[in-house]
């Protein structure tokens, strides 16, 4: 019994640990602007999901674009730079509808 105890205790202080090492440096700060309709945790969660649909399909044309001129082989580094600024387009658009201006640290 006292050694489930210890092994419960131990395993809360090691997700304590670990979870103080997540990196938040880089995440938008949500100002409201006028009367946002959700909260700034649900409207980011929204966003985010129609950032990510946007970098899949992003990614997905740049392929087809690349076999229908021919190029096989195409830039890695141009998809995902093409797909990483789509999703961002649409995240913040994605949040200017919801009410909210992103800031960021940087």
């Amino acid at each position: 019994m006292t050694v489930g105890i210890f092994r419960v205790s131990a395993i809360l202080a090691m997700v304590t640990a670990l979870a103080g090492c997540i990196d938040h440096a880089n995440d938008p700060v949500l100002l409201a602007i006028g009367v946002p309709v959700n909260p700034p945790a649900v409207a980011h969660s929204i966003c985010m999901t129609d950032g990510n649909a946007m970098y899949d399909e992003a990614r997905k044309q740049y392929q087809l674009r690349a076999q229908l001129t021919g190029y096989a082989n195409a830039d890695e580094l141009q998809a995902e730079t093409t797909a990483r600024a789509a999703a961002h387009r649409q995240y913040v658009a994605c949040l200017s509808g919801q009410g909210y201006r992103t800031l960021y640290a940087n």
